[in-house]
């Protein structure tokens, strides 16, 4: 069992190694193609430890920007979102009796992934395998059915690569030849599904980063000083529209948090980010937080008319656990004194991104929102022509978390068929084509302002059509079987007699 637990280490390690920022995407399929052969004629117990063990090491690998946060809250998520993989693990060696285990366990995979999406406290779809592998030409099926299909693909060839092993064991050359060839023309096929570069008009969209100092400050002197960063980038991007430097943008978009306090309780920030916007003479999506009541906080996004002031509104919906708000605090806050320093809960949002500015209806998400399939679908169902993420990774900074969220950003964009920006206080700031291609991109930690011209695209992708109905279709097999199980068990328990399971 010992040898198994190491290599079960070894391939959790792997699959860590194929997400960004490393970006040894190859490397998932081996990695799942590990899992599956060491569960195969395990019992249930082992199966669990061994698919702990994994996840826990691939956590570990893939979200050690965490740490930064503490290395006892990267501990807790990692151990949370491991115990999915234990279950899983026994799931995946009870699936080797049917012939079509390949498949089964492909789509036991995207189960688990659809589960551990939404719970517990509104999910952490992070690590899912679509988003390690968007450099390869398995991301173009993301255009199709969004990134469950992408992941089932991802574990379909590693579970294919785990029975051509089984077959060269068994000393069936011919069976492992096929199947690795299967897998290879699977692969190399996704270069032929037609991604969108173009639109059916442009739009000129300006991107402030304003930047995040790095000394130690008292919160309230950063806050200062990343709000003056970004309203002076603004005022500079003004002087270079008038000089013709630069050609004149149909918006202007500020990241999350570059107003970290209340405009319209606080009359000077209010006049500055005002007079900003007025300055460079467009709408500005600006990234700001509003106290919501005396106890509670909004993180929104508020499209700002160099004429008639704030309109329109983005609240977040999908709040960071720990960050944005503290679950059971009276609980928590006992146990880690420094929750203490978050005084105030977040509230979400109950409305889609979708807004209007500069003429243009936008999709909008706000940082760790962008992992979640519905959020960025319903902004786009909902007239969304041009992506847009506003996000403040300072805290992560130069960890590869930055690298992370750019590569889901970059998935997005090929699942709906739309072109993204990101605009980000600290970097990664930058602009995604609709084929999920990075066209320009900034360094961490440097003030830069972006003004690019991008495709406006109102057609929808087979993805956004099917809306969840792709991953419902994939988990269903799995649950069918596991409820067929459960239910000849609970009869033979109540009729007194053995269970038998047929071979398939």
């Amino acid at each position: 069992m010992r040898p198994r637990l190491g290599l079960a280490i070894l391939a959790g390690i792997a699959l860590g190694l194929a997400f960004p920022p490393y970006d040894l995407w190859p490397l998932a399929f081996p990695a799942v193609a590990a899992l599956s052969l060491l569960v195969r004629d395990l019992t249930p117990k082992r199966s669990a430890g061994v698919g702990f063990v994994y996840a826990l090491a691939f956590f570990g690998t893939s979200i050690h920007w965490l740490h930064v946060i503490g290395w006892d809250a990267m501990s807790i998520l990692s151990v949370v979102e491991a115990a999915f993989y234990a279950p899983m693990a026994i799931l995946l060696a009870w699936l080797f009796r049917y012939r079509a285990w390949p498949v089964l366990h492909a789509l036991t995979w995207v189960l688990v992934e659809a589960v551990r999406s939404r719970v517990p406290l509104g999910g952490f779809p992070w690590g899912r395998l679509a988003f390690g592998v968007v450099d390869s030409p398995l991301a173009a099926l993301a255009s199709v059915g969004g990134a469950p299909l992408v992941s089932a693909a991802v574990a379909l060839i590693g579970a294919g690569l785990a029975a051509a092993v089984l077959a060269v064991r068994d000393g069936r050359l011919r069976p492992a030849g096929i199947i690795a060839g299967a897998a290879l023309v699977g692969l190399f096929t996704c270069l032929a599904i037609p991604l969108p570069t173009g639109g059916n008009s442009t739009v000129t969209v300006a991107l402030i980063q304003g930047n995040v100092p790095r000394e130690g400050l008292t919160t309230i002197k950063q806050r200062a000083v990343v709000f003056a960063n970004h309203v002076n980038a603004t005022h500079q991007l003004a002087a270079e529209i008038r000089s013709g430097a630069v050609p004149t943008p149909q918006m202007v978009i500020w990241p999350e948090n570059a107003a970290d306090q209340d405009p319209f309780l606080l009359p000077p920030i209010y006049t500055a980010m005002d007079g900003a916007v007025r300055d460079v003479g467009v709408d500005t999506l600006i990234g700001t937080v509003l106290n919501a009541d005396a106890t509670h906080l909004t993180n929104t996004a508020i499209v700002w008319s160099p004429t008639d002031g704030p309109g329109e509104r983005y609240t977040k919906r999908k709040l960071v656990p720990f960050g944005e708000y503290i679950p059971f605090r009276g609980l928590m806050t006992k146990f880690i004194k420094r929750l203490a320093l978050i005084p105030l809960d977040f509230v979400p949002g109950h409305t889609s991104g979708a807004l209007d500015i500069g003429g243009t209806r936008i999709g909008d998400v706000i940082c760790f929102e962008v992992a979640f399939d519905s959020l960025v679908r319903e902004s786009v169902n909902d007239g969304g022509q041009l992506l847009v993420v506003q996000t403040n990774n300072a805290t992560y900074g130069h960890t590869g978390q930055p690298e992370q969220q750019l590569a889901i950003s970059r998935l997005r964009a090929i699942e709906h068929g739309r072109a993204m920006v990101i605009a980000a206080t600290s970097g990664i700031s930058g602009v995604i084509r609709a084929d999920g291609s990075v066209e320009q991109r900034t360094k961490e930690f440097t003030p830069a302002t972006l003004v690019t011209q991008v495709p406006l695209r109102g057609a929808k992708t087979l993805a956004t059509r099917f809306e969840a109905w792709v991953e419902l279709a994939l988990c269903a097999p799995v649950v069918v079987l596991i409820a067929t199980a459960c239910l000849r068990r609970f009869r033979a328990r109540r009729s007194g007699t053995p269970v038998t399971v047929a071979s398939p």
